[in-house]
């Protein structure tokens, strides 16, 4: 979720909450330890890490929002550039205008997708591959739209992108071929208090997951026999400013970036949640979150920040508690 003005002041209300101690991980549930910051970017020149894909060696891959770049960073805070999305002359991305680089997806081979919001002809899903180049555009997506979490489903040459202005899910063939609105409806919809409704996506056991900031919910939309969309299912509420989330393996149990409330929240399967994570372990507005074994990743963006905002990349250690 990029900065918006609107969202200041309620992230300045929230704020109090990311205080909020997180105790010790029940019986049986993953638990997270050890945060450490492992790399800071610099937020004058953009580097403001909006979502992550990681690679085999433990590398995260991020986009920088606002430099339009996507970034390697290593597990000790060493940084390649892989790609810069080329400028836009006026862009009139909903809600921002800026252009953004959001949502980031990685096939086994290594080729990299990413959304480009632009507001502008330019909007859609852009290919990295994996021997370099420059990227190039292989969907675009109407100018008014606003493409943020990406997935990618390998087995069935699909990607899925959420849609925070409209309110939706696009299905992108990798194959070629027009996008199509695969979902939407009020439950995917923004509001007019806050203008990003679906948000972060992930493909999960049968079903597309669904964030929306808007409605503060973690919401599952399952694949019927024919791929197309299910009925909606709320499957978590009271997430205040969800942005990207993740799965950590144990069944529905995921964990979700709270960006204005600069906290990640582990959200179990009966919808019920708790904090593991907070400002005070270093997490300044999180927007996403990735898991690979036993090591956390959650990119901060520092979008509303009040006081020297400074980026970065935290790594912790996750574990499952023994019964």
């Amino acid at each position: 979720m990029p900065r918006h003005p609107r969202l200041a002041a309620v992230a300045v209300a929230t704020a109090a909450l990311g205080a909020l101690a997180a105790g010790p991980a029940p019986t049986g549930e993953p638990a997270v330890s050890g945060p450490r910051v492992a790399a800071r970017f610099d937020f004058a020149a953009g580097q403001t890490p909006e979502n992550i894909a990681l690679e085999p060696d433990g590398s995260a891959v991020l986009t920088f929002a606002y430099a339009r770049q996507v970034v390697r960073v290593t597990k000790a805070g060493a940084r390649t550039v892989l790609a810069t999305l080329p400028p836009v002359a006026d862009p009139k991305t909903p809600s921002l205008g800026a252009a953004v680089v959001t949502g980031i997806a990685r096939a086994h081979d290594g080729t990299l997708y990413v959304n480009y919001a632009t507001g502008t002809a330019e909007t859609g899903v852009w290919r990295l591959r994996p021997g370099g180049g420059a990227p190039e555009r292989i969907a675009q997506l109407p100018a008014g739209s606003l493409p943020n979490g990406l997935d990618l489903d390998e087995e069935h040459g699909t990607l899925y992108a959420a849609d925070s202005a409209r309110g939706a899910v696009w299905s992108v063939p990798l194959g070629g071929g027009a996008p199509s609105v695969w979902a939407e409806g009020t439950a995917l919809a923004p509001t007019a208090a806050l203008p990003f409704g679906a948000n972060g996506l992930k493909l999960h056991d049968g079903a597309v997951w669904v964030s929306n900031s808007a409605h503060s919910t973690l919401l599952r939309i399952p694949f019927a026999e024919d791929r197309t969309a299910g009925p909606v299912e709320t499957r978590a509420t009271g997430l205040t400013g969800i942005d990207d989330f993740t799965f950590t393996g144990h069944g529905d149990t995921a964990l979700a970036a709270l960006i204005l409330d600069s906290r990640l929240e582990l959200v179990r399967a009966d919808g019920t949640h708790r904090t593991v994570l907070t400002g005070a372990d270093g997490l300044v507005n999180p927007t996403s979150v990735a898991v690979r074994a036993k090591t956390l990743y959650v990119p901060s963006a520092a979008y509303y920040a009040t006081v020297a905002p400074e980026p970065n990349l935290l790594l912790a250690r996750i574990t499952r508690n023994k019964l």
